[in-house]
This record gives C-alpha cells, structure tokens and sequence, in this order.
C-alpha cells in the first residue's frame, strides 16, 4: 500500500474512532439525562454496538497504520511527538477497556430495570463511565495535535 492511501486510512481510521466516542458519549449521557429506563436501555443498546463495531475495530487499526506510517517515512521512535502520541493512545485505550465493559453492565442494568426509576447501581456505574471518557478525550485531542504540529 502507497504512502498516501495508508495515510488517508490512518485520519479516516482516526476520525472514525474519535467521531464513534465522542458521539456515543453525547447521546448516552443525554439518555441518562432525561431518567427515562426505555430511553436509556435503548440508547445504551446502540452505543454497546456502536462500540464493537466502529471503536474496537478502529483501536486495532490505528497502531498498525500507524506503526506502519512510521516505517515508511523513516520517522524514529524517540522523536517526542511520537513517543508522546504512543503514551497518549495507550491512556486513551487503558481508559476505553473498562469503559466498554461499564457500557455492557449500563446496557444490562437498564434494560433489566422494572421499575420507573435507574437504580444506583447504573448511577454508579454511569458516573464511572463518565469519568473514564476524560482522560481518553483529552488524550485524542492532544494525538490529534501532536500529529498535525510535530512538536520537536
């Protein structure tokens, strides 16, 4: 594969994984937001999905475009962007394998609700799902800097 087309793959790959999170993040916490049991089992449903579908799939791709890109352009390992942009994912990543998991359990617990009210058990479980997708966003966006600037 040429430079250029492993390189689009990468953004593409990028976005998708960036896009998915910060998306299904919006929309679960808006669910959850209006205590709605239905709302939120349903939107809970779609982001666990979502999740498989577009986030793992994208979180294996972005190491290997990436590992790759590195080869073909020559770039060292030690240069500080790249050493930094490596740290970065790995928090980032650290951060979405429980996340997928907290997910899975705010699925079930929502779908399995009887009554009218989310029971603690999803608040707490949500409240540490929130917390988690911190430090993952804010890691993205630094990648996304550090990508573009190069920073020396």
């Amino acid at each position: 594969m040429d430079y250029v087309t492993l390189k689009w793959l990468h953004i593409m790959s990028a976005t998708f994984l960036f896009g998915t999170g910060v998306g299904s993040a919006f929309y679960l916490v808006g669910a959850t937001l209006t205590r709605n049991v239905r709302t939120v089992a349903a939107t809970a449903r779609m982001v666990v999905i979502a999740d498989w579908i577009f986030t793992a799939s994208t979180a294996i791709l972005q190491p290997l475009t990436g590992y790759a890109l590195v080869k073909m352009a020559g770039f060292s390992w030690s240069v500080p962007w790249l050493k930094w942009s490596v740290v970065l994912y790995a928090v980032a990543i650290a951060c979405w394998l429980p996340v997928v998991w907290l997910q899975k359990r705010m699925r079930d617990v929502a779908l399995d609700c009887t009554g009218p009210q989310l029971p603690r058990t999803y608040w707490r479980l949500f409240w540490w799902w929130f917390g988690l997708g911190f430090p993952a966003l804010f890691s993205f966006l630094a990648i996304f800097y550090l990508m573009v600037a190069k920073v020396s």
